[in-house]
């Protein structure tokens, strides 16, 4: 019973678990036959890499750090211009929807709501052909899409043409927020991983969070007009950075150990075996001795990858995902999460431009900022904390890994998020001064939303890593339909039962949901076996 964590009595190795440290172990080599000294570490010598690279040097986990870190730039920029779009307006929605004639209610549906739905539809789409085309060609294409969209939405004459331009792009939002993470999963190692979904994370809130404070004051000072005209331009440059720093990530891996997909503690995959039993995400084997391409080659918008899988069934394996224990749970928590801030953003304008606040609308988009101080914090104690946690409980396990090892950071998200959603709820009931709801409230509530997500993705790349971009499809899916669905009725809820209460409420779902994650820190491992050997998702889809 590793730390807590009940044991599989029916597979010799549970798909996630795999060795971070071969100090001082003798397993590998009795269990499968393989000398752990021919496992490859990292530069220290003091950590395994898993995944284990091939001899490649195409393979992405094989890429100079200078490279993989510019593409882990490129999707910060591109995550923070998505997360901006949403909330982009929201400041001035009380004037908008006086100058488009139409109710509050149906200018938050329309702006928002219709986007949301979008993005949901977005991710099983895009999921499905980046497993066919690889992720490339859907992030230049929906690139595109972004800055021609938003460039529509600046000049819409319209509330019909304004929705339209919002639905299409946020469509073209989804790959920055399904794929990211599987793309992280295609070039950072085990142990890397979680500093690099905190980044991935901060990407998306500071998005949402620095969008009001400078879209309010451009927006108050200009027009609303100007402020997308903006958007489109950073659009503009992701399209460039991700051209040029994002080269294709979804590679065929063959002659590489596999020491944590398998039901064996470690087995070499051998081109024969896969072109034989044909993985779900492989396509022909690549040659053994690979020629290094060309940095002309690798920004072609295709790279020529195409898996031979089944495009409907592809379509359909996100909701299969649904099958794994590990991905509900995710879904449950990742959709609170973030879809907590969606609500507090939509309804910004209506609770700060009334009395007793009265703020403008630079002063309603300034509100953010503190949330995006508490969200840059928290991405500067995640690596630390989050890659920390699981290389300490990693040691104390004689040298073992277990994706559960990724859950304890959601004490953070209990604590300090539940703490601000009562502030929050509290405050505003009171009418206290400013500072309490905007610092302490939503600062509280940043600071564990971005630690407790950065946990919850983290935990999913590692438990399904061969299928994480529909796992994560599936969530952002589920997430954005709830999101959709609150628009509906969030304005309204706040009016009729007061902000007192609707927080109180929501801050109780909270507890509830979090305190999930202790039953399934607990069981993980045998839901993680019971998923692998019961096969659930394949028989779903086949």
């Amino acid at each position: 019973m590793p730390l807590g964590i009940l044991e599989d009595r029916h597979l010799e190795h549970v798909p996630g678990t795999s060795p971070l440290s071969t100090l001082g172990r003798v397993d590998l080599e009795v269990s499968a036959g393989v000398d752990s000294n021919l496992l490859k570490h990292d530069p220290s010598g003091k950590n395994v890499l898993v995944p284990q690279p091939s001899e490649s040097p195409n393979d992405p986990y094989n890429w100079p750090r200078w490279k993989k870190e510019l593409f882990t730039v490129a999707i910060a920029y591109g995550c923070g211009c998505v997360g901006a779009v949403g909330p982009l307006l929201t400041s001035a929605f009380v004037p908008l929807a006086q100058e488009f004639d139409v109710p509050l209610e149906r200018f938050t549906l329309g702006c928002n709501g219709a986007m949301i739905a979008a993005i949901s539809g977005g991710s099983l789409i895009c999921n499905t052909l980046a497993v066919k085309l690889g992720k490339r060609p859907i992030y230049l294409l929906t690139s595109i899409g972004l800055f021609v969209s938003s460039f529509w939405a600046a000049e819409s004459k319209t509330f019909g043409s304004l929705v339209a331009a919002r639905t299409i792009c946020g469509f073209c939002m989804a790959p920055m927020e399904a794929l990211v993470p599987a793309s992280i999963a295609d070039i950072w190692f085990v142990h890397e991983r979680g500093y690099r979904m905190a980044i991935f994370n901060l990407g998306v809130l500071g998005g949402i969070n620095l969008a009001s404070p400078i879209a309010g004051a451009v927006i108050e000072y200009a027009s609303w007009r100007t402020c997308l005209h903006a958007m489109g331009a950073a659009f503009v440059v992701q399209f460039l950075i991700t051209f040029f720093w994002m080269p294709e990530s979804a590679f065929d891996r063959v002659g590489a150990v596999d020491i944590d997909t398998g039901d064996r503690a470690a087995v070499v995959d051998k081109a024969e075996k896969i072109e034989a039993e044909h993985l779900e995400d492989s396509t022909s084997p690549a040659p053994v001795a690979a020629t290094k391409k060309s940095y002309l080659r690798e920004l072609l918008p295709y790279s020529g990858y195409w898996a031979k899988v089944s495009f409907w069934r592809t379509f359909l394996q996100p909701f299969a995902m649904m099958a794994s224990p590990v991905v509900f749970w995710a879904t449950l928590l990742f959709t609170t999460c973030i879809s907590w801030l969606v609500l507090i953003s939509v309804t910004l304008s209506q609770i700060f431009s009334a009395p007793p606040y009265n703020f403008s609308v630079a002063a309603v988009g300034a509100s953010n900022l503190s949330s995006f101080a508490a969200t840059l914090l928290a991405t500067g104690l995640a690596g630390p904390i989050i890659d920390g946690c699981i290389k300490f409980m990693s040691k104390r396990n004689n040298g073992v890994f277990e994706p559960e090892f990724r859950l304890p950071i959601m004490l953070s998200y209990l604590l300090f998020t539940v703490t601000g959603f009562f502030a929050w709820g509290e405050s505003l009931y009171r009418e206290y001064p400013w500072p309490v709801p905007i610092i302490m409230g939503m600062g509280f509530i940043n600071f564990g939303v971005q630690l407790g997500t950065t946990g919850v993705v983290a935990y999913v790349s590692d438990s399904h890593r061969t299928m994480a971009a529909e796992a994560f499809a599936a969530m952002n899916f589920v997430k954005n339909m709830f999101a959709f669905g609150m628009t509906f009725y969030i304005n309204d809820w706040i009016a009729t039962q007061g902000v007192r209460q609707c927080f109180f409420v929501i801050g109780g779902i909270t507890i509830g949901v979090v305190l999930l994650t202790v039953p399934m820190y607990i069981f993980g491992k045998r839901a993680r076996s019971f998923t692998y050997r019961h096969k659930l998702i394949r028989r779903l889809v086949e």
